[in-house]
């Protein structure tokens, strides 16, 4: 069983920046792909950033790219989003997720394990 857990999350105003962790309780958490999702009030959760298991190869969304970066320490089992130039429209309650297995590019359905999601709310 994966459990992970983000933190980081809070109010901001536009133009700042916030960086979010997720700690995950698994030995396997260094060859896993991880990835990070958002979802606003009353939209469906969508695709943020994604990493491999080595952290050599990674991958935006088109809204956050050039703004966001996401890294993983593997020695302290952490994922993390860093996120520069933070909009209104990036307020949203942010997961992190956990691959089930390794993938090309993986799929929403391919992360089978969630967090329990942090909230981030950028006023403008």
């Amino acid at each position: 069983q994966v459990q992970l857990v983000e933190s980081g999350g809070g109010l901001v105003q536009a133009g700042d920046s916030l960086k979010l962790s997720c700690a995950a309780s698994t030995p396997t958490f260094s060859r896993r792909q991880m990835g990070w999702f958002r979802q606003a009030t009353g939209k469906e959760r969508e695709f943020v950033a994604h990493i491999s298991w080595s952290g050599g190869s990674t991958f935006y969304a088109d809204s956050v790219k050039g703004r966001f970066t996401i890294s993983r320490d593997n020695a302290k089992n952490t994922l993390y989003l860093q996120m520069n130039s933070l909009k209104p429209e990036d307020t949203a309650i942010y997961y992190c997720a956990a691959a089930s297995g390794i993938y090309a590019v993986p799929r929403i359905e391919d992360y089978a394990y969630w967090g329990q999601g942090t909230q981030v709310t950028v006023s403008s």
